[in-house]
């Protein structure tokens, strides 16, 4: 078998997260908000609507710190080069 000198591949992944503290989790996401470099003079809202946002809503907290392009950092010759990342809640 002869390996490919470049591919594009879809990778699937399902998670499920039992969380014990939200509140850490959503910290944890407004800080990552705010550290971010965010041009907010573009965006519809401002830093701290979106943070208020952030910290209000658990699923979205979880979905922003999700990092998909960590998933494959340290490999050589790999890019992510697009994903979608959602929460929802289990049943």
């Amino acid at each position: 078998m002869t390996t490919p000198q470049s591919a594009t591949v879809q990778v699937h992944c399902r998670l499920t997260v039992r969380v014990d503290d939200p509140a850490a989790i959503t910290e944890l996401a407004v800080q990552h908000l705010r550290a971010a470099n965010i041009d907010w003079d573009d965006e519809e809202d401002d830093l701290e609507s979106a943070a208020a946002e952030l910290g209000d809503d658990l699923l979205r907290s979880i979905t922003s710190l999700a990092d998909p392009d960590r998933l494959l950092a340290k490999v050589p010759g790999v890019e992510v080069t697009g994903a979608h990342v959602w929460a929802e809640s289990a049943r």
